[in-house]
């Protein structure tokens, strides 16, 4: 029974090593777009924020982008670079300060490690560089993030009033009325349907925005599991076919709302 349990537990730590591999960095030394890392200050210190901007002739919009628990990984830039692509700017903050792991599980640790007000820093501070200090900006600014990103995205809302946007990838959503009077804008949802922690959340969230008279448009694909945008990419090296279609209908999705930014 014990070599059966230890079998188990090497097979689930196997299985999760090769879900935290990195990928991305193909798509990022192949882009014709530019990208750059840049110094933000953040009360009295200094983070490292990643940044691609979009080919074209006008100014453009900015997306923040909100790491998931992983942490800023070549995968989130490559998703940047996949926003740009769409004709954003997409910028990236390192909450964890160029902190990098072997494991998904030291990631997971800091990332869980943080709290309300170093994320909001973080993000106020990333807020003010994207309106003031990247010339190419519009002034319109949007937010994105994917599983804790997600959560971290939907609550930041509630404290940045010049969010046109929020895009909530598979994070939990709020449950705090008097936090959901404050939205100021459009909360665009996406959810894998195998995803019942998150997505029991959900209906709460609707319940609490429509009475508040605020948009929440939450889209659950169908046979997808949690973390879909990642699993589902083709690079990945354990990429899910159900998670690829919950994927490429996310995208589908996702830049029709960038177009209206």
């Amino acid at each position: 029974m014990k070599r059966v349990l230890f079998a188990f537990v090497f097979l689930a730590q196997s299985l999760r090593a090769q879900e935290y591999k990195d990928f991305g960095k193909d798509r990022l030394n192949n882009s014709p777009r530019h990208a750059e890392w840049v110094d933000i200050k953040s009360g009295d210190r200094t983070i490292k924020a990643f940044v691609v901007y979009p080919e074209r002739k006008d100014k453009a919009p900015v997306v923040i982008v909100t790491q998931e628990i992983f942490g800023l990984t070549d995968w989130l830039r490559s998703l940047c670079d996949e926003l740009a692509e769409n004709g954003v700017i997409a910028i990236a903050p390192d909450f964890l300060n160029g902190q990098k792991f072997e494991d998904a599980d030291g990631a997971v640790k800091a990332v869980s490690a943080l709290n309300a007000e170093q994320i909001n820093s973080v993000l106020d501070a990333t807020s003010d560089y994207a309106l003031t200090k990247i010339p190419s900006a519009n002034g319109t600014l949007a937010i994105c993030g994917f599983c804790r990103g997600g959560s971290w995205a939907f609550d930041y809302a509630t404290t940045n009033p010049k969010l046109k946007a929020v895009y909530s990838f598979y994070g939990t959503a709020l449950d705090d009325p008097a936090k959901i009077a404050k939205v100021p804008c459009p909360v665009y949802g996406f959810y894998g349907e195998n995803d019942a922690r998150v997505n029991a959340t959900v209906p709460k969230a609707e319940e609490l925005m429509k009475a508040a008279a605020r948009k929440y448009e939450p889209v659950i694909y169908n046979g997808a599991g949690h973390g879909f945008m990642r699993s589902g990419e083709p690079n990945n090296p354990a990429m899910r076919e159900a998670d690829k279609k919950a994927r490429d209908e996310a995208w589908a999705r996702w830049k029709t709302l960038l177009k209206q930014l």
